[in-house]
Formats: structure tokens, sequence, C-alpha cells
């Protein structure tokens, strides 16, 4: 496995999802990320609310388990597993649960102002937009896009992915560097199973190949970013981007596919019909 030493080079952060409360895992301070903030809410009944400010930063809060309430400037809102909502920067922020609650945390600073906005997962699984099967028939996955094109905002796009068993998943392989960097976290992975991620910018030297398992996240800074899940279980990881330039470059779908591959589909197409 290759694991760079230095902390701006470290593209693998272990077991992101093991501490309740409020943590940020990576941000540009402790890694090469230049825009992306990835942290996990895990709150339950001994540890049951969080306040926290947005300062400069556009934050999107994605319920991957349990339920909760969050509450923004005073406006109280309901969210299940797999709704989102959009929360602006400048914003004081309330998480509480009567029970149990996992949230993935991402966001970027920006400078523009983008309202407040609530997704409804059932919204996105009757969008084929937003949720489509894709891929081989040794690639075959689903895509679900919670933060994309549903939501205004200046960089952040987020959502999740699961793979068949035994699949490939970012297949064909492609990048997209000069306009997002992206994160990918690994969940609903427990033991045995765990995946193969692969980063790099040429094949003769890769940046990062190695074991992810369940809570894992693998930064994607540049580089093509193919992963493959063991035989009888399946490979699963929300993924988030930030944009280079706020607004511009905040494209779902737009990506180079390695030169070898070129003839193949990205697999993304649904997501920009």
């Amino acid at each position: 496995m290759n694991q760079p030493s230095t902390t701006s080079d470290q593209y693998l952060f272990r077991a992101t999802a093991s501490k309740k409360g409020r943590h940020l895992a990576v941000s540009p301070e402790n890694s090469s990320m230049r825009q992306l903030y990835y942290g996990r809410i895990i709150l339950d009944p001994s540890l049951s609310r969080v306040a926290f400010e947005t300062g400069s930063r556009e934050v999107a809060l994605l319920v991957m388990n349990g339920s909760c309430t969050v509450t923004v400037g005073g406006e109280k809102i309901e969210l299940g597993q797999y709704d989102a909502v959009y929360v602006p920067r400048g914003s004081s922020v309330e998480v509480s649960t009567k029970a149990n609650v996992d949230i993935v945390e991402c966001a970027a600073n920006v400078e523009g102002d983008y309202p407040l906005q609530v997704v409804r997962y059932a919204d996105v699984e009757n969008d084929p937009k937003l949720k489509f099967p894709t891929g081989g028939d040794t690639t075959r996955r689903t895509i679900n896009i919670l933060i994309g094109n549903n939501v205004k905002a200046g960089r952040v796009l987020a959502g999740f992915t699961r793979s068949l068993p035994g699949n490939w998943t970012s297949w064909p392989p492609h990048e997209h560097s000069r306009m997002l960097e992206e994160l990918y976290v690994f969940f609903d992975m427990p033991p045995p199973a765990y995946g193969v991620q692969f980063v790099y910018t040429n094949r003769e030297t890769p940046e990062f190949v190695g074991m992810v398992s369940d809570g894992d996240a693998v930064l994607v800074p540049k580089g093509y970013h193919p992963n493959v899940a063991i035989p009888g279980h399946t490979i699963n990881f929300i993924w988030i981007m930030a944009a280079q330039r706020e607004g511009d470059d905040r494209q779902f779908g737009v990506v180079n596919v390695e030169p070898e591959f070129g003839a193949v589909k990205s697999g993304l197409e649904a997501s920009r019909k």
C-alpha cells in the first residue's frame, strides 16, 4: 500500500465515523484539499445535541442513518435517513436527536449567498437525474445525488454510490481535478467487507492504492480514482466534491476518462440529460 508520510500528501484517513459529537476529519489545514471540508456528526441519547456556526463556509448535512432536527436561524427542519440540508454561510446551526443519528458534514468557503434548502430523499428517488443505475456486468452501481443541480450552491456537491457485490465503481477511470476536488467516505460495509481504492495520475507510480473499510476516507485532490469491492460484498461510499472556481466549476458529471478507455462512457450521463 502506498501511504505517503507527510500530512499534506496523506490520502487515507481511517475510522472517521468512530467518535460521538461533531468532528472535522479533513480540511485544507490538515490535508491536500484546497477547498473541501469533511466531518461527521454522531449523536445518541448520551450526547443528543451539538451547535456550531458556519462562518464563511456553505455546509451540506447528509443524514446517513437515523433522524434528527436541524435548526438554522430559528427554523426547525426534521430530517430522516438520506435526507439532506444545505445551510448558507453565516448561519447558526443546531443539530439534535431523540434517538440516534449519523450525519456527514461537507463544506467549503464561498463568497456568494445561497438560500437554505432541504432535500428529501423521496424526491431524489423519483428523479432519474438524481438517482440512477449505471455500469456494465462487472461495474454495476447506483448513484444517488443529494446535493447537485437540485440545490443552489457555490462549491459543494455530494451524494452516495452503492455497488453490486464484487463490482468496480467509478469506472471507467476518470478525473476532474481542474474543476473539482473530491473525497470518498466508505459506509455500510460491516466486517469482513472491504474494498480497494486507487488514486493515480500515472499507473506506474500511483499516489494511493489501499484497502478501505467502513468509515475510512480517501482524498482525491487529482487523478483517476476507480475502486472495487471484494467478492460477495458491496463497496459503498459517500462522495463529496468542491468546485475549484465557485459557481463556474460546480458541475457534476463533467469528467475526463483515462485515454486508454476513452471510447467507454463515464456512466454519469443520466445526471446531465
